[in-house]
């Protein structure tokens, strides 16, 4: 029986609301999992491959920006962006892997806009990741 419950939620719509038994967060210090009666936690979240699975049955999606909340049994996540690998267009992930790649290599802006583009590179990978590069 599920005792974890996770929340989903990006500015433009709520993604997933419920019981789950475990769930993985890429987070800006590496890949957490949290089981039922984890401590609390806040951390900012990294671009990657979220994982949650109920009664058996594992899910994924690509999340970036934004934080996740550990408390009381319920995890909250707030993110940027969260897509499910139906939603991800590859050849637009392809695209915007490229194009971040010519960016960086050749970097000569600021130390911001070099963290945005590197966000925008580990988005683009694990969009291709999670669809397999179909």
């Amino acid at each position: 029986m599920a005792d974890l419950h996770l929340e989903i939620v990006t500015p433009e719509k709520k993604v997933f609301d419920a019981a789950v038994d475990i769930v993985t967060v890429p987070t800006a210090s590496g890949e957490v999992g949290i089981l039922p009666n984890h401590a609390p936690l806040i951390s900012s979240l990294k671009p990657g491959i979220l994982s949650y699975t109920t009664k058996g049955t594992t899910e994924k999606m690509v999340v970036a920006g934004g934080f996740v909340e550990v408390n009381s049994n319920k995890v909250s996540i707030l993110a940027d962006t969260a897509e499910r690998s139906d939603e991800i267009d590859v050849e637009a992930a392809r695209s915007e892997r490229e194009l971040a790649e010519k960016a960086l290599s050749s970097w000569k802006g600021s130390e911001e806009e070099f963290e945005a583009e590197l966000e925008r590179l580990e988005r683009s990978q694990a969009r291709l990741q999670l669809t397999g590069g179909r």
